[in-house]
């Protein structure tokens, strides 16, 4: 089941999208996990091709709650997205996990973000601030904003915002304090940061985010005191996994992942009784 719904959050009315879970377990009074999506730059809670779609119902379907939005000005969301810029994102996807921690039948313990693009740069970020995530799964993570973005829209378009306080970008307005938001951001330094659990995915033909950057990210993860961090590499797939195959793989990755982690902690749980 899917119920369509309207999250909050200072004046803005972000278009949500929520997914029962669907695996048909007997049990209704345990508690399930809760996975958010946080779409990519000027994306949608759809996702290119209807990625976001397809993994959020596969996910429902092991059993999780899955909320998908929009940012606020991009999807059907209201608001003007050129000027809000990435704190204001942060905060968003804060009022998410509020809607899904404020669920009875969530396990608090249990709450994923699974950013994509600009979306897993927000979600190191958000994890970071937001101790009630636990894990991340990060899809071709940004790992410089400013730079990354930029590189997207062109120096003369980032040009064009400064000098004459906006930009045309597919359709939307980006002003200075966007640019200079993204500027205040690096989530590398960030990572560390975090303790909890972390999945990277990435594309070898990744056209707009360079799979190096993923390879980094393990590094810098690998160099906290506690959390695993888990890397796959998808073969020949792009930045938006335009393939049925390469979306599926990536699906199949982030839902064997997290029902491993949930396994490994049932055992420990016995283990420690």
């Amino acid at each position: 089941m899917e119920k369509q719904l309207v999250l909050r959050h200072e004046g803005l009315e972000l278009t949500a999208t929520l997914h029962y879970p669907t695996n048909g377990s007997n049990d209704d009074r345990k508690k399930k996990q809760a996975i958010i999506i946080c779409h990519g730059f000027i994306g949608s809670r759809v996702g290119v091709d209807r990625l976001f779609v397809k993994a959020a119902r596969a996910l429902a379907r092991e059993g999780n709650y899955v909320l998908r939005f929009d940012y606020g000005g991009c999807g059907e969301s209201n608001g003007d997205y050129g000027s809000l810029g990435f704190d204001s994102m942060i905060d968003q996807t804060r009022t998410a996990i509020d809607y899904v921690a404020s669920m009875d039948c969530v396990d608090p313990t249990r709450i994923v973000l699974l950013g994509h693009s600009l979306g897993g740069a927000i979600a190191i970020e958000t994890a970071v601030k937001d101790k009630r995530i636990k894990r991340i799964v990060l899809w071709s993570p940004v790992a410089y904003p400013f730079n990354d973005i930029v590189r997207i829209v062109g120096r003369k378009g980032y040009d064009e915002a400064v000098n004459r306080g906006g930009t045309d970008h597919s359709g939307f307005t980006l002003q200075p304090a966007f640019f200079d938001s993204l500027m205040q951001h690096q989530p590398f330094q960030s990572a560390p940061k975090f303790s909890g659990e972390v999945l990277l995915i990435h594309g070898t033909s990744d056209e707009l985010i360079p799979v190096d950057y993923s390879f980094l990210y393990q590094k810098v993860f690998w160099t906290r005191s506690e959390g695993l961090c888990d890397k796959e590499i998808i073969f020949q797939a792009n930045h938006t996994y335009s393939s049925r195959a390469h979306q599926e793989e990536a699906i199949r990755v982030t839902s064997d992942w997290l029902s491993g982690l949930d396994k490994r902690q049932e055992e420990w749980h016995h283990w420690s009784i």
